[in-house]
C-alpha cells in the first residue's frame, strides 16, 4: 500500500531521485551541455558575419541596401552575402537566419559597425607597428561629407623594413571646422592617441588652401613652429588635378 501504484507519490520520489543521482539528467548537466551548444552556435554565427565584413572591407563595397525588408529582391551586400553563405554551408544554415533567435542573429547594423570597428582597429595596429620609432610623413586633406560635416582624412607615408616607400590612410576625423588651430589640434590627439611623436614627423602635404599651406596661421606653420624638420610640400595628387582641370 505504501509502495502504490506506477503512478504514486513513492514511486514518483523514487524516480526523482534516481534522476537526481544520474548525472547526464541533471539539471547542471543539462544546463552546461546547452551553453556549450550555445557557445558554438554564437562563435559559428561570429566568424561568418566576420568572414563576410573582411571581404566587404577588402573589396571596399558598402553594407547596407536601399530596402532590407524580408521581401526585397536585393537586400544589400552584406545580409546578400551572408544568405549566399548560409545556402553554401550547411552548418552554417542550421544556426543562421530564422533558426537564430531575433536577438542573436549577427546581422542588424549595430553588429555590423561593431565588427567594422573592430577590423579599423586590428588594420590601425598593423600599421602603427610597421613604423614603430620610424620617421614619417603626414598627408592632410579636409572636405564635407554628404550630411555636411567637416572630415580631415590622415595618411602616413614611410619607408618599412624592406626599404619601401609604403602609403596607408589612417583614419577620418571629424572636426568642428577646418580653421587650422582646429586642424591642428585634430592631429595632436590623433597622434597622442596612436603613441606617435611629432618629432619623428618629416614631411607634410597638403593642398594649397590657406588654413593647410598657410606662411604664418597655416597647420603647415604651426606644425613647423615645433618641428622645424617636417618639410612641406603641395600634394602632387592636388596639382595633377589642378593641371586636368585646367587642361
Amino acid at each position: 500500500m505504501h509502495v502504490g501504484g506506477v503512478a504514486s507519490a513513492h514511486n514518483d520520489a523514487r524516480t526523482q531521485l534516481e534522476a537526481f543521482q544520474n548525472q547526464r539528467q541533471s539539471m547542471s548537466h543539462l544546463l552546461q551541455a546547452q551553453g556549450r551548444g550555445m557557445k558554438v552556435a554564437y562563435h559559428t554565427r561570429l566568424t561568418t558575419t566576420l568572414d563576410v565584413t573582411r571581404f566587404l572591407l577588402k573589396q571596399g563595397l558598402s553594407f547596407r541596401g536601399h530596402d532590407e525588408s524580408l521581401s526585397s529582391s536585393n537586400k544589400g551586400n552584406f545580409l546578400e552575402l551572408i544568405e549566399w553563405y548560409t545556402q553554401r554551408n550547411d552548418e552554417v544554415a542550421k544556426i543562421m537566419n530564422e533558426n537564430a533567435l531575433g536577438n542573436n542573429q549577427m546581422k542588424s547594423p549595430i553588429v555590423q559597425k561593431d565588427l567594422t570597428r573592430a577590423c579599423a582597429a586590428e588594420v590601425t595596429n598593423v600599421i602603427l607597428n610597421d613604423i614603430k620609432d620610424n620617421i614619417f610623413s603626414l598627408m592632410v586633406d579636409e572636405y564635407r561629407d554628404i550630411s555636411v560635416k567637416e572630415q580631415m582624412r590622415v595618411v602616413l607615408r614611410y619607408v618599412n623594413k624592406h626599404e619601401c616607400v609604403i602609403e596607408r590612410f589612417l583614419t577620418i576625423v571629424y572636426v568642428s571646422d577646418t580653421s587650422a588651430i582646429s586642424l591642428k589640434k585634430a592631429i595632436d590627439e590623433l597622434f597622442a592617441k596612436h603613441k606617435l611623436s611629432l618629432s619623428r614627423l618629416r614631411g607634410q602635404g597638403y593642398d594649397g588652401a590657406s588654413n593647410m599651406r598657410g606662411e604664418y596661421n597655416g597647420s603647415k606653420a604651426l606644425i613647423l613652429k615645433e618641428n622645424s624638420s617636417a618639410r612641406y610640400d603641395h600634394c602632387f595628387a592636388h596639382q595633377l588635378q589642378l593641371v586636368v582641370v585646367v587642361c
